[in-house]
């Protein structure tokens, strides 16, 4: 069933099929919104979730996984005033056979700290730091760096209300992006202030936007009905306009959450973590206080933002766990290789084998394929080619990208050797056959082609 704005996007009951004729074929097409991640891309997913796990377990941090989806009142619990809307139009809820409302999970945070409280993980010595990764959900229209379902990397870093654990979460997640490539970022740093501060500031918009409600989009006239600090967060330009002269957050920040934002600008700098002020930062979430920010890279279009995270103290408790400060982030892995191809700091050479091993009889096949088990322990990248025809086999040899090629045949058999050749260069080489590991890995150290030892 294709998702209505504005209504329950049910599971249950009987859906259309869309089809796609390709190529005079009729075949099931990808739901609009979904990808389909080719083999292709999964080494740069690869390297992008080694990179992330390296920087974030260097500091402590532990992974944690939880479901795919969880009752529904986990979720709206967890957003506070603008759970309605955010049921009706972010979210992909159903109701199961025993009449529970499920969610699929829109985000992870939320998941994460039920996980963290029914568990007892907060006994552990703080800060207690926690990612994750994985696909989330939304009900959204599809657009370039929009989708139904993408993947996120998550932190939530937790147990600490010190302006330090803030910093250090920004921290880290400037040091994935660097060590991936990323140049041409842009850190937005802003305050949302306490419960008092936050409180206020509404009561402030209530005042100055209810008279130009009708100038507001249907979307922030709801938000503005809700919680109106979101209507700062809208992209519609004739949102824009209204609240262009409105004060900020900032401005009504109280002397303790600035204090505490002063400090986490002073961590940053010292770092040397270059930053901007961005006075109207709210994110799109209703639990965040004090610190907010966001990462931003400008050549991947409209939909700039690669990250966003803040301070959640108050969010476990609400959720019925113990009084438990914490601040969070997460990045869409899409929109990061989106930006990581727009630097062009995305491997482009495809992952290939060291060895693509031809048998030149029929014996041959079984050995082959003994040989192929017994390399593969080794760490040795192959492909085994079953056919008897060798010029077709060095050909798609060649076509694999396989640095060598190993025939076997009644000759090599008598030697109890395998013929190897170069396929760049064309030398060939004649290798026992119990040489033949560490004459490959010997190999693969000298050729700097990727992915040839495991």
């Amino acid at each position: 069933m294709k998702p209505q704005a504005g209504k329950n996007h049910s599971l249950r009951g009987a859906s259309r099929t869309r089809f796609a004729r390709v190529k005079n074929h009729s075949r099931f097409a990808r739901v609009k919104g979904t990808h389909d991640t080719l083999p292709e891309a999964h080494a740069q997913w690869a390297r992008i979730a080694a990179v992330a796990k390296q920087v974030l377990e260097r500091a402590g941090a532990v992974q944690l996984t939880p479901p795919i989806f969880e009752y529904s009142e986990v979720f709206t619990k967890s957003v506070g005033e603008s759970a309605d809307l955010v049921v009706q139009k972010e979210m992909y809820t159903f109701v199961d056979a025993g009449a529970r409302s499920l969610t699929l999970r829109p985000e992870f945070t939320a998941g994460v700290l039920r996980a963290f409280i029914e568990h007892g993980l907060h006994v552990r010595p703080s800060p207690i730091k926690l990612w994750s990764i994985g696909p989330v959900f939304r009900a959204e229209k599809p657009q370039r760096g929009r989708f139904r379902q993408f993947h996120q990397v998550n932190c939530e870093l937790l147990g600490l209300d010190a302006p330090l654990l803030d910093a250090e979460a920004i921290a880290l997640l400037y040091q994935i992006f660097s060590e991936l490539g990323l140049r041409e970022l842009v850190v937005k740093l802003g305050s949302v202030g306490d419960p008092k501060d936050r409180q206020a500031y509404n009561h402030y918009l209530r005042e100055a936007l209810t008279p130009l409600a009708d100038r507001l989009s249907e979307t922030s006239r709801e938000r503005l009905r809700l919680n109106p600090m979101r209507v700062l967060d809208s992209k519609s330009a004739e949102d824009q306009a209204v609240v262009a002269d409105l004060k900020r957050p900032l401005d009504f920040l109280g002397e303790a959450a600035r204090v505490h934002f002063a400090q986490v600008q002073a961590y940053l700098s010292d770092w040397e973590i270059p930053f901007e002020l961005e006075p109207n930062m709210v994110r799109g979430l209703d639990y965040y206080r004090r610190t907010a920010f966001e990462f931003h890279h400008g050549a991947i279009g409209a939909q700039s933002a690669l990250c966003g995270g803040g301070r959640y103290d108050g969010l476990v408790e609400q959720l019925g766990g113990p009084p438990t400060p914490g601040v969070g982030w997460a990045f869409g892995l899409e929109r990061l290789l989106d930006a990581l191809q727009q630097e062009g700091a995305l491997p482009t050479e495809s992952a290939r084998p060291l060895l693509y091993l031809i048998p030149m009889d029929e014996e041959a096949v079984g050995e082959v394929a003994k040989a192929a088990l017994t390399l593969r322990r080794h760490g040795i990248v192959l492909h085994a080619y079953a056919p008897r025809n060798p010029g077709k086999g060095l050909k798609e040899a060649d076509r694999a990208g396989a640095v060598l090629a190993a025939l076997r045949g009644s000759r090599e058999r008598e030697q109890r050797a395998y013929q190897i050749k170069e396929l760049a260069s064309g030398a060939q080489f004649e290798v026992p056959e119990g040489e033949l590991a560490a004459f490959l890995r010997h190999k693969a150290r000298d050729n700097e082609a990727n992915t040839l030892l495991r």
